[in-house]
């Protein structure tokens, strides 16, 4: 098993994203590369914590590659905008890419150069890229929000929306149970 820690805007959407995905062990919300021990939810809304919203990948690597798990991760996400994700605003919800292992470092950047020479997006991707630190998951209660929370507002509009993209655009990497 690998891991990767990837942070686009609101931990729910890509923690829904990739858990559905073939080769994924799990997918833990949390937070990362802030200035406080242990943060919680509240702290890490504030803005002032340097957290941002997360989730550590675990995957199969011979199941599933890093690249396309990168694939997914810029296709679910906005990367060319600085500290937003559509209503989400502010450092929390910047997008960035932390490594667990150096060789990672280099795939991810090969990967955001192709994605720039091909003008996927018509902006330059800003995503943060940087070994990781310490990665606190979140309260309980975030840990397979979408899953347990379908009816919530924003789950049905923007969490679904996300995770309805990803199955079109990736379905050969769908699991066809999700709870498998």
């Amino acid at each position: 098993m690998d891991s990767i820690i990837l942070a686009g805007g609101c931990f729910w959407c890509l923690e829904a994203v990739y858990r559905e995905l073939r080769g994924v062990e799990s997918a833990v919300s949390g937070y990362i590369a802030g200035k406080v021990i242990n943060p919680t939810y509240k702290q890490v809304c504030t803005g002032t914590t340097g957290h941002a919203e997360a989730i550590k990948v675990t995957f199969d690597p011979e199941q599933i590659s890093l690249r396309d798990l990168l694939a997914v991760f810029f296709a679910s996400h906005d990367p060319t905008t600085m500290n937003r994700q559509g209503n989400d605003i502010g450092t929390q919800y910047r997008s960035g890419v932390f490594y667990t292992r150096a060789d990672q470092r280099e795939i991810v950047k090969e990967v955001i150069a192709d994605l720039n020479a091909s003008a996927y997006w018509p902006q330059p991707i800003v995503t943060e890229v940087t070994a990781a630190s310490t990665f606190y998951p979140a309260e309980d209660y975030h840990q397979d929000y979408f899953a347990n929370n379908p009816n919530q507002p924003y789950c049905m509009v923007v969490v679904a929306g996300k995770v309805n993209k990803v199955r079109q655009l990736f379905a050969d990497r769908v699991r066809l149970n999700v709870n498998a």
